[in-house]
């Protein structure tokens, strides 16, 4: 029974016996240790020129801005992932990385599992990145969010709104939902709407407004200055015109219907028709406050004119 008793003298031995020998196998490991950093850190700076010069020469052909991008990034991470392996095998941890391998299938399908919406993403992304509708420098609209877009990698599209706010949208509102791309096609219609008055002459206004903006906005084949009188207002006879301009982004129709705009009231003003707008009088009541002090002045007149 002596021999089976506790001994905490014993128990620290072993304990320092095998931190020893642990620290014996760090220092004998320190020099393929450094030499694994040196080798991470060369890949790294290795992956990065790599990385700058298949997006410079080897994909130089690619038109495509978004495509070159993840291409580029999938070389990067390639030759990161060459040095880690490098590395492992200067440690001697050859068989740590066997069976990593070996479960990796187990934990890949446990990550599936738990990371579906960050996996979708990047199928998603990697999809768009070869999808031609949606291009670097393209203005788009993915359920309300508005801008240009900056950058597409393998989770997110990068818009900068027009006031140079960033938005970061993930790729699945790209691929499961509708978005507008304004850039994708070069014409664009632009509407107007004004009102005139019940007293011109509406045949005067409609050929007056067609000639205005057919020689100030180039219209190509199948296209054209399109007039629409709309309905009878309060206080004016309301029309629409439409035409087309050349526009990929949002500044040129402002800039089109501010232009319009001024064509239409300049002339207008020449031709003697009038744009009315509505008016509204509003009675507080002053005629009745002013009457009152006036028969009270009448009546002291009155009784004036009694005592003389």
């Amino acid at each position: 029974m002596e021999g089976q008793k506790f001994s905490v003298h014993d128990s620290i031995t072993a304990l320092w016996d095998k931190l020893d020998g642990w620290l014996d196998a760090i220092i004998l490991k320190l020099p393929n240790f450094a030499l694994a950093i040196v080798i991470m850190v060369i890949s790294y700076f290795i992956a990065k020129g790599i990385k700058k010069f298949s997006y410079r020469v080897l994909f130089k052909k690619v038109s495509d801005d978004s495509i070159k991008q993840v291409l580029s990034k999938l070389i990067y991470a390639i030759v990161l992932l060459i040095g880690f392996f490098i590395a492992l095998g200067v440690m001697q941890l050859d068989k740590v990385l066997t069976s990593v391998l070996a479960g990796a299938g187990v934990m890949g399908l446990a990550i599936g599992f738990a990371l579906q919406g960050t996996l979708g993403n990047t199928v998603s992304g990697f999809m768009l990145s070869f999808q031609p509708k949606v291009r670097i420098g393209d203005f788009i609209d993915a359920q309300g969010n508005i801008g240009y877009v900056e950058e597409i990698d393998l989770r997110n599209v990068t818009l900068r709104q027009p006031d140079n706010d960033y938005v970061i949208v993930p790729n699945k509102i790209f691929a499961e939902n509708p978005f507008t791309n304004y850039s994708w096609t070069e014409r664009a219609r632009i509407s107007v709407s004004c009102g005139v008055g019940y007293e011109d002459d509406l045949q005067k206004v409609e050929d007056l407004v067609v000639k205005i903006i057919s020689e100030n906005f180039e219209q190509r084949e199948n296209e054209g200055v399109e007039f629409f009188f709309t309905e009878f207002g309060d206080s004016s006879i309301n029309f629409m015109v439409r035409f087309w301009i050349t526009c990929q982004k949002p500044k040129p129709k402002y800039e089109a219907q501010h232009k319009a705009i001024k064509l239409i009231k300049k002339n207008f003003d020449q031709a003697g028709i009038n744009i009315p707008f509505p008016i509204r009088t509003l009675d507080f009541g002053k005629n009745k406050l002013r009457m009152e002090p006036q028969q009270e002045q009448s009546k002291q007149d009155g009784t004036s004119e009694e005592n003389e």
